[in-house]
C-alpha cells in the first residue's frame, strides 16, 4: 500500500505543479458543478450549462448548446464564438488552449484534446512524464462528426467537415471534407463563391459518411 500511496502523491504533485492555482479552481468547479448539471434534461439543462461555461470559459461570445452527457475539462483554456453546439458524449480538453469560431457543430462522442501524455523518455514511466500541450484552433462553420478525434496542435480551417470516426492529426484546408485514420482529404464542400479550378465538390452526409 505504501508504494500505491507514494504513486498517488507523486501524481497529485505533478498535476498541481503543472496547473496554476487560479486555473486549478476552475478545474474543480467544472468537476463538481459540471457533475450537477451535465445530465440535467430539457431547456433548463441547456440554460444551466450555458451559465456555467459562461463563467468558466476563457471567452464565450454567444449562447452555446451543450447537450446532456457532454464533458468539458480545463475550460479555462477554451474560447468560443457564437452558436457552439456540443452533442452528448463529446469530450473537450482545453489544457493546452482550444479555440472555436462561430457556428461549430461537434457530434456525439467526439474527442478534442489540446494536451497528451509525454512518452519521449524511456527511463521514466509514461504516467510520470507529465503532459505536452499544443493549441488547437477550430475555425467557423465546422462540423466534427460522431466519434471523431482531433489531436493536439491541429488547425481545422473554416468550413471543414470531419467525417465520423476520423482521427485528425494535421491541419485541414478550408471547406475540405476529411475522413479516415489518420484523416485525409476525401472531398471539398462548395465554397461561398466560385469553386477553385479542379476542386472535387461533394455535399450531404452520405458523401462524407457522417454521423
Amino acid at each position: 500500500m505504501s508504494d500505491e500511496r507514494q504513486t498517488f502523491r507523486q501524481l497529485i504533485r505533478n498535476f498541481a505543479r503543472s496547473v496554476p492555482p487560479a486555473r486549478l479552481a476552475k478545474v474543480f468547479a467544472e468537476e463538481y458543478l459540471g457533475t450537477l448539471v451535465r445530465s440535467w434534461p430539457g431547456v433548463e439543462g441547456f440554460v444551466m450549462r450555458y451559465g456555467l461555461y459562461r463563467l468558466l470559459f476563457q471567452r464565450l461570445d454567444g449562447f452555446c448548446y451543450v447537450y446532456p452527457g457532454a464533458r468539458l475539462s480545463h475550460t479555462y483554456g477554451i474560447s468560443a464564438g457564437r452558436n457552439l453546439m456540443i452533442n452528448g458524449g463529446a469530450f473537450l480538453y482545453g489544457r493546452g488552449g482550444l479555440r472555436f469560431g462561430d457556428h461549430v457543430m461537434i457530434g456525439p462522442n467526439a474527442v478534442i484534446v489540446s494536451s497528451q501524455h509525454r512518452f519521449d523518455d524511456p527511463t521514466i514511466e509514461m504516467v510520470f512524464q507529465g503532459h505536452q500541450t499544443d493549441f488547437v484552433d477550430i475555425g467557423s462553420d465546422v462540423w466534427i462528426g460522431a466519434n471523431a478525434v482531433v489531436l493536439p496542435g491541429v488547425t481545422i480551417a473554416d468550413g471543414t467537415v470531419v467525417s465520423a470516426g476520423a482521427v485528425v492529426t494535421r491541419d485541414t484546408e478550408p471547406y475540405s471534407i476529411v475522413g479516415g485514420v489518420p484523416a485525409a482529404k476525401i472531398g471539398m464542400r462548395p465554397r461561398p463563391g466560385p469553386a477553385p479550378a479542379g476542386a472535387t465538390e461533394a455535399s450531404g452526409p452520405a458523401a462524407a459518411g457522417l454521423g
